[in-house]
């Protein structure tokens, strides 16, 4: 397949355009319900106006969606490869969203959300992992950052598009936001089929001489025995050796502990994507319209206003963690993220249990100081870290299952805020405040800090061994230095 001409940090950019792209594409999915349901408009009539349970439904099952498709990209991903796990997933949604653009009945709404759920688990599943293995240490944190700030950018999109489009009588009321999501799915597509595949999984495959090739594009070099891409290769050799001694692949391997630590890395994969939908974050991204609505009581134009003007405040935070991951590590900005989090939350609950209008407009206040914080480390460090954390041996399966819980926790958050809305009101940000107080521990404790480190380096993060894995007595959670920068 023809490839972009392009080498070096271009080759690199080219690359992360895509992977933005497919985060830009998962950022406005989020978003695109939001301003649709929850309200008497088009889509409500034309779907015999569903109730508070069903609302959470019709949000909550394109995250199964998402979790089928992870679960797809853990069984086989290795084998597909990363570039083609990207394509498949852009095929997938526009599939879907055909399935929804044309939608007549809650039930082919639900298979169009599913559908196109899958292609975004695939995508969400690979882009991460495909991102990491194709860039450096010193600037991977960066790029998988932005990554995440194209994603709000996606959010900001969709939630002014269903602003504007509120204001239209008709289905196109509802079918051309999420008909819109095509453009970006075709872009991901036919940016997808001219990009090399990972020189980590081309090596791994056992197709040396492509894999080569790829390392001296993005090396910059013309030739494949400059004794940079020579380094490269080695590097990726070596650990290519080390982590398939006992053999072919066996499923089991991710239980075993040892100084690898494959079991602990999965751990944390999972654990890191679990404590970012406990956030609480997306009750809000989802559901900001209707959480103003009915848990603060203003009108329906208004919370559609701070529902936009919300996702900008989040999507202006989203650019502080590219000057400040690679710099100050993911450790701190997750623990100052968890904290500031609870916080806003206790506040917010404080605020409206008085029940009067004037605290609830600071209570939004809070929720933008929220987003502020959900910004700067809670957003983009859970996609960054399993790609990091895992070894090239395990590395899709870690990012895909750590996925696949991410969007089982998305599914159980958005299918029962509604209702816990509607039942427990103001009280349910209580709930995910006790979360993210709980998540500064956590973290301190056990999650080792990655920032500088070249991939293969990570292999030795857990040498230490310990309940902690070594993380708790090292310095700023640091295990390991080998290859850092």
């Amino acid at each position: 397949m023809w490839i972009l001409p392009v080498r070096g940090k271009y080759m690199v950019w080219a690359i992360s355009a895509c992977c933005c792209q497919g985060f830009l594409l998962l950022g406005y999915d989020q978003g695109v319900m939001s301003g649709i349901i929850g309200a008497d408009n088009q889509f409500g009539r034309d779907f015999g106006r569903p109730g508070p349970t069903t609302q959470g439904t019709i949000v909550a099952i394109y995250d199964i969606g998402c979790a089928i498709g992870s679960l797809i990209v853990f069984f086989w991903g290795e084998s597909i490869g990363r570039k083609r796990m990207i394509m498949a997933g852009a095929s997938t949604m526009l599939v879907g969203t055909a399935i929804l653009t044309s939608s007549t009945t809650l039930a082919q709404l639900y298979v169009g959300r599913i559908v196109t759920g899958i292609g975004n688990g695939f995508n969400s599943s690979s882009i991460p992992v495909y991102q990491s293995e194709t860039c450096g240490g010193k600037i991977r944190g960066r790029l998988v950052c932005l990554n995440s700030t194209l994603t709000i950018i996606g959010l900001v999109i969709a939630y002014w598009l269903d602003y504007g489009m509120s204001f239209v009588e008709g289905p196109v009321q509802w079918r051309l936001p999420i008909g819109f999501q095509a453009f970006f799915a075709l872009c991901l597509l036919l940016q997808g089929m001219v990009l090399p595949d990972s020189p980590r999984w081309l090596l791994a495959h056992g197709y040396e001489e492509e894999g080569v090739k790829v390392i001296a594009i993005l090396e910059d070099q013309d030739s494949v025995d400059h004794p940079d891409v020579v380094r490269v290769k080695k590097e990726i050799e070596v650990s290519l050796v080390q982590e398939s001694a006992g053999g072919p692949f066996r499923y089991r391997e991710l239980f075993e502990g040892g100084p690898i630590g494959n079991f602990r890395r999965i751990c944390l994969c999972i654990g890191v994507n679990v404590m970012q939908q406990f956030t609480g974050s997306n009750m809000i991204n989802y559901l900001a319209p209707v959480v103003y609505q009915q848990t603060m009581g203003l009108s329906r134009n208004l919370s559609l206003i701070l529902g936009g003007c919300t996702s900008i405040t989040y999507m202006f935070a989203s650019f502080i963690p590219l000057w400040t991951v690679d710099r100050f590590g993911r450790r701190p900005l997750l623990m100052i993220s968890a904290a500031g989090l609870s916080t806003c939350f206790i506040i917010t609950s404080i605020l409206l249990s008085t029940g009067s209008k004037q605290a609830a407009f600071a209570a939004t206040a809070m929720v933008f100081i929220f987003q502020f914080f959900l910004g700067i480390g809670f957003l983009p460090i859970p996609w960054l870290y399993p790609a990091e954390i895992s070894t090239t041996r395990i590395r899709a399966r870690g990012s895909s299952i750590s996925s696949f819980f991410n969007w089982m926790c998305v599914f159980a958050v958005v299918e029962m805020t509604p209702p816990a809305i509607a039942n427990i009101n103001w009280r349910v940000f209580i709930i995910f405040a006790v979360f993210n107080a709980l998540w500064v521990p956590i973290i301190y404790f056990f999650f080792p800090e990655t920032r500088g480190l070249e991939l293969e380096a990570i292999d030795h993060i857990f040498e230490k061994g310990g309940v902690t894995g070594g993380v708790f007595g090292s310095k700023g959670g640091r295990t390991t230095e080998k290859y850092g920068f």
